[in-house]
């Protein structure tokens, strides 16, 4: 037993499966598995079967019952419990017989036998049993609607028992609840009557998911002791959660007299294994029923529970056919867009009338799509930011968004419902759905507040309300709830987009796939092809010469001038050739990254081309140092060069300069791939607008063959193939006359 003081602050943490007391109205004996020895009893053995504890206590149970019995319960504990329950027990007492419901059940390596006494000794048979459930199971599962399945089942198990109220209670995902079905005679109805969590805290709904029928006949009753109160074998309290007599806990009895009620019974209701509500039984005096009458109520409840599903699934057909169109719709849309998002924009209103939502926003990466009513775009990413680590199995759902995220009272006339669905973690793809406030009323049992005593001494108790009157509460920051079948919706779409991404990425690989081998065998095709060429063109080379040496008496000056041109042809030819296959070598030579201290690199290539190009006087602006990259110098070196000759060859400038430099992000040092970009500025001739996309193709020249010093027009198309083997791009902003700057970036693992 714990000595924690128990009241309403903490009574979620109230142990009330090891009570170690039991109710008065049968008694409970612990036996050891086999032996049948008596390890417990309740205290009361003497009122009930006429014997005192000590003359039960490490005795076996055949000094009780007798050899009949003992076989009965022998034979029964090698079968399912549940289906021998209860068993007909008789006790001589003063010569007399005194008969027993006997509920038996095992723990672990103990056995739980408990006895109730009997109105009589009548053994209700299978067919009595039919007789009585027969016709309520058929009106059960002829209800056209959950209510009026409820309806039925309040009525019948009132008719069968007797009691004053009976009422079917519901609870929502929070755990509060409302009463949606009651038969009653009593003057003031609790239909349609809400009740706080605290009401049935969470220990309690969870011994209704393992104990589905549970009975107080008085809740005046003086609890009962077990003796000894630990279990000798583990020195523990007796875990009685499957215990029929289990004594409940004291604030739960005060509940029941503040509430004017005296017996109870509560019937659990499961659905997909969880606790949907209780068929709840009140009385206003004590009131004790029969284990047999209990089982026939227990069974309803279970019937009762496997047609929740089959009553839930039939309501909204039609509203479930319409989303299910809506799904349809959103496959084929998707299927014929190249993205998802693209297909997402073309479905707005769909995207809205799928849950029913005002709102809706389409996030992928850091771009937002906004439909309908929505929070601003800093809102949605603040929003976003903190749904994420709620999400759980790619949903996030709310119809209260203010409780848990403050943030949310500046728009919740538009957004207090919040559904929320992950399509990518990675890929921070996600869709929101939003509904507005709807300031509601809710009827209360009571004011739900937990009310505060104040004793003598000044100290304050947390105890159980005491009004279940009608009490009014105006509700505001909440939406409409979001219907299973439209969260079942939305987890079905993720699956569709999810299933179409996939497809299309199949497609994208498939393409990517060829293309790769394209320009594979292309890359080959230029190697062999540009290698091979050069034999023959150097035998037509070396043949022109020799005519020209050897036949120079013969060749008047007009042959001879053709020969000449058919040698600068030759010569014009392997320079291509040696240009497409030094293109080609590029593609297939492997990178060979290192170090590379630009401040070193970049004066040299400037060395080398102001030697080689000793009339040209330019200007070499370095605005500040460069930074070390991780490259392949060789390539980075050819990339320089061919930007800083193209700046220099292509300048009619009197006073001509060339700056070469980069530029960061922001002015900040980040890791991002676009965050340094470098450039080779110029004041030169500039290129037209018409022509800048043009300049990066192979063998591509603006100007004529002989003009600025020549050149085959590969250079610019090296330079495109380096930067994107670094994993960059390369680009030109040009005005014509007055220069042009060409920037490149490389790729993140090249910014040190």
């Amino acid at each position: 037993m714990t000595d924690e003081i128990i009241d309403l602050t903490n009574c979620d943490r109230e142990p009330i499966h090891i009570p170690s007391l039991i109710q008065p109205h049968g008694v409970l004996l612990v036996l050891q598995d086999p032996t049948l020895e008596i390890l417990q009893v309740s205290s009361n053995s003497q009122e009930v079967v006429g014997c005192q504890p000590d003359e039960l206590l490490n005795k076996p149970l055949s000094d009780l019952l007798n050899v009949k019995q003992i076989k009965l319960i022998q034979q029964c504990l090698a079968e399912d419990f549940e289906s021998v329950n209860p068993l007909n027990i008789s006790i001589k007492h003063q010569n007399k017989s005194i008969h027993f419901d006997g509920i038996i059940h095992r723990l672990d390596t103990i056995i739980i036998l408990e006895l109730e006494p009997k109105e009589s000794k009548e053994k209700t048979g299978f067919f009595d049993f039919y007789q009585q459930v027969r016709g309520t199971i058929t009106r059960i599962q002829k209800a056209p609607t959950l209510l009026e399945m409820c309806q039925i089942v309040v009525t019948e198990v009132r008719r069968i028992t007797g009691f004053d109220r009976v009422m079917v209670y519901r609870f929502d995902p929070e755990g509060a609840g409302s009463v949606i079905a009651e038969d009653t005679n009593q003057e003031t109805p609790y239909l349609d009557l809400h009740y706080p969590p605290s009401d049935i805290p969470k220990q309690a709904r969870q011994l209704y998911t393992l104990n589905w029928l549970r009975l107080i006949p008085d809740a005046s009753y003086q609890p009962v002791t077990l003796i000894p109160v630990n279990n000798p074998l583990t020195n523990q309290p007796l875990d009685l959660s499957l215990s029929v007599l289990r004594s409940v806990s004291p604030l739960h009895l005060e509940y029941m007299q503040n509430m004017g009620v005296t017996a109870s019974m509560s019937i659990s209701l499961m659905h997909e294994q969880k606790l949907w509500g209780l068929i709840a039984c009140h009385h206003s005096s004590p009131k004790y029923i029969s284990y047999n009458i209990r089982t026939i109520c227990e069974f309803i409840g279970q019937v009762m529970s496997v047609e929740l599903a089959n009553k839930e699934a039939s309501e909204n057909i039609d509203y479930k056919n319409q989303l299910k169109s809506l799904q349809t719709q959103f496959v084929e849309g998707l299927s014929q867009a190249e993205y998802f998002l693209d297909g997402m924009v073309q479905m707005k209103s769909q995207l809205l009338n799928l849950v029913s939502a005002t709102g809706a926003v389409i996030c992928s990466g850091g771009q937002y799509i906004q439909v309908g009513k929505t929070p601003s775009e800093s809102e949605i990413h603040a929003l976003l930011d903190w749904i994420k680590p709620q999400v759980h199995h790619n949903l996030f759902e709310t119809r209260s968004l203010t409780k848990n995220y403050p943030a949310a009272e500046s728009f919740k006339a538009i957004a207090s419902g919040v559904l929320a669905l992950e399509i990518s973690k990675v890929h921070h793809d996600y869709i929101l759905w939003f509904r507005p406030e709807v300031i509601q009323t809710v009827n209360w049992g009571g004011n739900p507040n937990k009310p505060v005593e104040v004793y003598s001494d000044g100290s304050l108790r947390m105890s159980p309300r005491k009004s279940f009157e009608l009490w009014q509460e105006t509700v505001q920051g909440s939406a409409l709830p979001w219907k299973p079948c439209e969260v079942e919706a939305v987890a079905e779409l993720r699956n569709l987009v999810v299933g179409v991404v996939l497809r299309q990425a199949d497609k994208l690989a498939s393409i990517n796939f060829e293309l790769q081998r394209s320009n594979e065998e292309l890359d080959s095709f230029a190697y062999v092809a540009s290698h091979d060429l050069k034999e023959p063109l150097r035998g037509i080379h070396n043949y022109a010469n020799f005519l020209m040496e050897d036949y120079v008496d013969v060749l008047d000056g007009d042959g001879i001038a053709k020969l000449q041109t058919l040698v600068r042809l030759t010569q014009r030819m392997e320079d291509l050739i040696n240009s497409l296959l030094h293109f080609s070598r590029l593609g297939r030579a492997e990178l060979i990254r290192q170090p590379v201290n630009l401040n070193e690199l970049v004066p040299q290539i400037i060395a080398t081309l102001t030697i080689s190009r000793p009339q040209s006087e330019v200007e070499f602006r370095i605005p500040h140092p460069f930074k070390t990259i991780q490259c392949d110098r060789a390539q980075i070196n050819e990339l320089f060069s061919n930007l800083i000759s193209n700046a220099i060859k292509y300048n009619d400038k009197p006073q001509k300069w060339v700056e070469i430099g980069f530029i960061e992000g922001n002015g900040e040092r980040k890791v991002a791939s676009t965050s340094l970009t470098f450039y080779v500025r110029d004041n030169g001739i500039g290129i037209s607008p018409d022509h800048q996309g043009k300049i990066f193709e192979i063998f591509r020249r603006l100007h004529g063959r002989d003009e600025f010093g020549g050149g085959t027009g590969v250079g610019l198309t090296i330079a495109r193939k380096i930067v994107e083997r670094h994993g960059g791009r390369i680009w030109v902003k040009s005005t014509p006359t007055e220069g042009s700057t060409f920037y490149f970036t490389l790729s993140a693992e090249a910014n040190t």
